[in-house]
């Protein structure tokens, strides 16, 4: 009885031993792998529990060999790759390499580490576009001119800092979307370029314009950008013609009323007038 129960005890303490050391061997695994695009700045982010591990980014495009990314032996968890992933118009897949952390020099042993592999991301097709930043200009009663900035890229060239449309060129495109003032339908128009005019307006009503970066090109879920904060035509050009009915009416009322009072003061002071020079006539001498 007391061999079975030596026994049990060592089979017990064995388990738990084998289950510390697979802790201790296997590399914590990358949950929540995912790329991260405004503008193409590209990143790739994951998360995983605290441990003593590194991890080192390899990439590869179109199914092809895979390349060592300047992210090795890395404590955090997101990688930079704007300045790898070229040319942009290419599907990329990234691996997350997990490796202890060790100061030698370390050859990857699959027992002790693992890969785990990000979804599929072309950045041309997918990078989020930033709200873009427009004004609008009365040209006349009839027409205004939209004039756009493109956004900024997180690409450089050669020192200097590109815009989206350096990257997308014709396939960038704004839509502009109006409607006039207590009015509930809108118009959209595509403009090919960072101005545009905007025609057969109603004169002397205010119009709220919003603008998005469209890319037909692209798939339908990432082809139309964040809508910019509404930008209203003056309303202050027409003053006369905005006033409403009521408005009218009251101002017209305050001066008859004003008119009134007048005549009525001047009346009464000139008959005064007469009633003292009757008495002062009439008055013995």
């Amino acid at each position: 009885m007391a061999s079975l129960k030596t026994v049990l005890y060592l089979g017990v303490c064995l388990s738990a031993w084998i289950i510390t050391t697979a802790d201790e061997n296997f590399a914590p695994k990358e949950e929540s792998i995912h790329w991260v695009s405004l503008d193409f700045k590209i990143v790739l982010v994951w998360t995983t529990i605290p441990s003593d591990y590194k991890y080192s980014v390899l990439y590869s495009s179109d199914d092809s060999v895979w390349k060592q990314s300047h992210c090795i032996r890395i404590s955090d968890s997101e990688c930079d790759l704007t300045e790898e992933l070229k040319p942009l118009d290419r599907t990329y897949t990234a691996i997350i390499r997990t490796e202890p952390d060790d100061d030698n020099d370390y050859d990857y042993d699959p027992d002790v580490s693992h890969d785990s592999k990000s979804p599929s991301f072309n950045p041309y097709r997918e990078s989020n576009i930033s709200v873009v930043n427009f004004n609008v200009v009365v040209v006349n009663e009839n027409s205004v001119i939209v004039n756009i900035t493109d956004p900024l890229s997180g690409e450089h060239d050669t020192g200097r800092q590109l815009s989206i449309r350096d990257i997308l060129k014709k396939d960038l495109k704004y839509k502009i979307s109006y409607y006039k003032s207590g009015s509930t339908g809108k118009r959209d128009i595509i403009s090919n370029s960072t101005t545009a005019e905007v025609s057969k307006l109603d004169a002397g009503q205010i119009y709220c314009f919003m603008v998005a970066a469209f890319i037909p090109s692209r798939p339908k879920s990432t082809q139309l950008g964040p809508w910019s904060i509404q930008q209203c035509t003056p309303g202050d050009v027409y003053v006369l013609q905005e006033l409403s009915l009521a408005a009218c009416i009251g101002a017209v009322f305050i001066l008859l009323t004003v008119l009134v009072i007048i005549v009525t003061v001047t009346v009464l002071c000139c008959r005064r007038r007469r009633q003292r020079n009757t008495f002062q006539s009439s008055a013995p001498v």
